[in-house]
């Protein structure tokens, strides 16, 4: 039968929205979770705190962005894995099979537009004309939308250039993009290289709020609910336990990223706020209606996206606060 998002969410159980949270005393061993992983997140942090003995099995695998992540859910090929508010709104607005399932509150600091060090321009206004490089349905297309607003410009005022993370490191590198809106540990690589500095960070324009998604072809499954609230949970400690320990974080997670252990500690050192798990709340919804609203604006997303339809509450209450 091929149900759609919202029939898939609302044919499940009501007793499955309302349950208590209770003791996982369930056989779990007969249920594989799917899980989509950045390299340098779910196994090694899970590893380093000794939470990776599950009752369940878990297939990872490895993406370099969520929107590749929410395509994945809506194909039914992975059934967990995480992204931020800007995948989640393309993914509602084409009508994409997939469920948010938890928020990740995260850091903001770790975004930003990169430009070669050589380059002489000194703010956005300075793009005017000139190859940008991004990342497609992520939060560089979203950030590098909000500073070209804020310099009155807009994407018809430069050459747009969407190219996946490896080849927008590999472009940059060359000399083939006058500047790259970016994340993660490709911003440390380059600046400790010296191949490019930071132009503008996003820090102040992300909300720092990550969704956890879930395929919600499995959800009406109770042993499979808890297989998956009991996974978001670990990852929630893992990451507390790593946050009072930066160095440990550091090691290891370097050698699974391929990046230098002291470049690793400084880029965990600067982050502005903690990972944390938590179920989703309204507020969550509101602020991904800015994202999607600035979107909208710039005709890159359908108007007013029925987001609501998106976010299912049938883990909140299995999952640690």
């Amino acid at each position: 039968m091929n149900l759609t998002r919202r029939s898939l969410l609302a044919s499940l159980p009501v007793a499955a929205m309302t349950l208590p949270h209770q003791a996982r005393s369930a056989d779990l061993s007969g249920v594989t979770l799917r899980v989509a992983a950045f390299r340098g997140v779910d196994q090694p942090i899970l590893k380093a705190t000794g939470l990776d003995h599950f009752p369940y099995k878990v297939e990872y695998s490895e993406f370099n962005s969520g929107n590749l992540i929410a395509r994945a859910i809506d194909a039914d090929a992975i059934d967990l894995g995480a992204w931020s508010e800007i995948p989640m709104v393309f993914a509602a607005a084409s009508g994409a099979r997939v469920a948010i399932a938890a928020t990740l509150d995260g850091p903001t600091t770790n975004q930003a537009v990169l430009v070669p060090t050589r380059s002489t321009a000194k703010s956005i206004a300075d793009l005017r004309g000139k190859r940008v490089g991004y990342i497609r349905s992520t939060t560089t297309q979203y950030f590098l939308l909000k500073m070209l607003k804020a310099h009155n410009l807009s994407f018809s005022d430069i050459i747009p250039v969407a190219l996946g993370m490896s080849e927008g490191l590999t472009a940059l590198k060359s000399g083939s993009l006058d500047a790259w809106a970016t994340y993660g540990y490709a911003i440390e690589i380059l600046e400790a290289d010296s191949s490019a500095r930071t132009l503008e960070s996003a820090e102040n324009i992300l909300s720092g709020h990550y969704f956890i998604g879930i395929n919600p072809k499995r959800l009406p499954d109770p042993i499979f609910r808890e297989a998956a609230a009991d996974y978001i949970n670990r990852i929630g400690k893992a990451y507390s336990i790593l946050d009072a320990d930066k160095p440990l974080w550091a090691r290891a997670v370097a050698p699974d990223v391929h990046v230098p252990e002291p470049l690793v500690l400084s880029y965990l050192n600067h982050m502005n706020r903690p990972y944390h798990t938590r179920p989703w709340r309204q507020s969550d919804i509101e602020t991904a209606s800015e994202v999607a609203a600035t979107l909208g604006a710039a005709g890159v997303l359908p108007l007013n996206p029925n987001l609501a339809a998106v976010f299912s509450p049938v883990l909140n209450n299995l999952l640690n606060s």
